[in-house]
Formats: C-alpha cells, sequence, structure tokens
C-alpha cells in the first residue's frame, strides 16, 4: 500500500509552523509523511529583530532562519524540508522556479496539499505563492509537460489562515483538532527566536479556532471539546458518502 503524503507550500520559512504547524505534527503523527517547500528565508521582510544586531548581513540571516525553520521541522516531524532561496519582499519565481515545484509535487505525489490565503495586501509574497501553488498543480497534471514523469493526481488544497482574516477575504470550512499535539507545535513556534512576539499571538489563534471546532461539531453544549486548533479554506469541491 502507497503511503499518505501531504505537500506545504510556504513563502517563508516561518509560515508553516504558525498556520499548520499543528496539522503537519498531527498527519505526522498518523504515519502520514509531509514535505515542507519554503520558497524564501524570510531574510528581507520578516527579520526585523536579526536585522537590528550589529554586523549583521543577508547570508548571516538566512543562515539563522533556516536553522530556525529546520529544527521547528524536528519539533513537528516533517519528513522533508526543502529550501528554495527565491528571495523574498518580493519573492518571485521565474519558469525554471516552478518547474522545480512541479518537480517536488510530482515526487510527492501530496494526497492534499496546503498553503497561503488567495489574498494578503499586507504581504503580497503570501497570495502570489498562493496563485503559483495552484499554477504548479495543474502544470503537475499535465501529460505534455515534462512527458514519462508521474503526473498529479488531484489533491485538495486547503488556504491556511493569513495573520488578519478580516482583510484577507479568506473564509474557512474547515477546523482541525490539534489538541493531541499542540506541545509539538508550540515547540516549534518558539524555534522562531525571530519573531517571538508573534507566539502567543498564534497559541489565542488556536485557542479561538479550538472554539469554533467545539461549536461546528455540534455547539457548545453538544459539540466536541477541543483546546486547539487550526482553520483552513479549501479550494476544490469536497466529495463524500454521507453527511
Amino acid at each position: 500500500m502507497t503511503k499518505k503524503t501531504a505537500l506545504v507550500v510556504s513563502a517563508h520559512s516561518a509560515d508553516f509552523v504558525w498556520r499548520c504547524g499543528g496539522a503537519i505534527a498531527l498527519h505526522s503523527q498518523k504515519d502520514v509523511d509531509v514535505t515542507v517547500v519554503c520558497l524564501s528565508y524570510g531574510e528581507r521582510g520578516e527579520s526585523a529583530k536579526l536585522w537590528k544586531q550589529a554586523g549583521m548581513t543577508l547570508d548571516k540571516v538566512k543562515s539563522e532562519r533556516r536553522r530556525e525553520a529546520e529544527n521547528a521541522a524536528r519539533a513537528l516531524d516533517v519528513h522533508d524540508i526543502q529550501f528554495f532561496d527565491l528571495g523574498d519582499y518580493p519573492l518571485e519565481m521565474d519558469r525554471a522556479a516552478k518547474d522545480r515545484l512541479v518537480d517536488v509535487m510530482r515526487a510527492v505525489q501530496p494526497s492534499f496539499m496546503m498553503t497561503h490565503s488567495k489574498y494578503d495586501p499586507y504581504n503580497t509574497d503570501h497570495m502570489y505563492v498562493s496563485q503559483w501553488t495552484l499554477e504548479c498543480r495543474a502544470i503537475a497534471q499535465a501529460w505534455g509537460h515534462n512527458p514519462g514523469q508521474k503526473i498529479l493526481g488531484a489533491p485538495q488544497v486547503y488556504l491556511f489562515e493569513p495573520h488578519q482574516t478580516e482583510q484577507m477575504n479568506w473564509k474557512p470550512d474547515t477546523f482541525l483538532d490539534i489538541t493531541p499535539v499542540w506541545e509539538k507545535k508550540w515547540a516549534a513556534i518558539q524555534c522562531m527566536e525571530g519573531q517571538e512576539h508573534l507566539w502567543h499571538y498564534y497559541r489565542n489563534v488556536a485557542e479561538n479556532r479550538a472554539n469554533h471546532f467545539q461549536r461546528n461539531s455540534g455547539g457548545q453544549s453538544g459539540g466536541r471539546a477541543a483546546k486547539y486548533a487550526e482553520g483552513f479554506e479549501s479550494i476544490f469541491p469536497r466529495t463524500v458518502d454521507e453527511l
């Protein structure tokens, strides 16, 4: 039996931790191999704490951000983490970079994928990555692209929660209880030393989504209790045999 896999496409090296670290740890615990692709380190726009240190250089920032991300990946039991080092602010993908991501998709053959919201006026890197992920998914399904490679099927794409949901037109339709693996996510969050100001923000997000999980699983009186959860917006219709 083929082992189940999943793929996370993260714009910057910390995004996968804040936004879907619980999903990664939970599915890893269920024997799903989760691959994470970090398209950039977030070295220019998301490393202010490092840049405030005397004598800091771009290479030093990249190295530190990679170390943090690798530590977080270990805490979450990530199967494989890859760094494309495409730069950030702005993050740009040329055809070669897209082909590289297509190759990853075809190699991983994910059962589902996770990436950013479709709109983010505060950080356009995020919304472009969402668009590129869908574009690469389509290319990976094309028989005429690199004939001979195994094509990608049709994995669901889940958009994880952006920082200010009200401005992003992000509407969650899926809530995942991550209570059993919260300590793993919290450990991974604390690996992101350069963005300590976000640690408790994302703990609060997880607590609030747990409230939504309970309400949507049967109401406050009859719903399933959860302490921590993550929310996602699915791109494609889901087919089910019962409701």
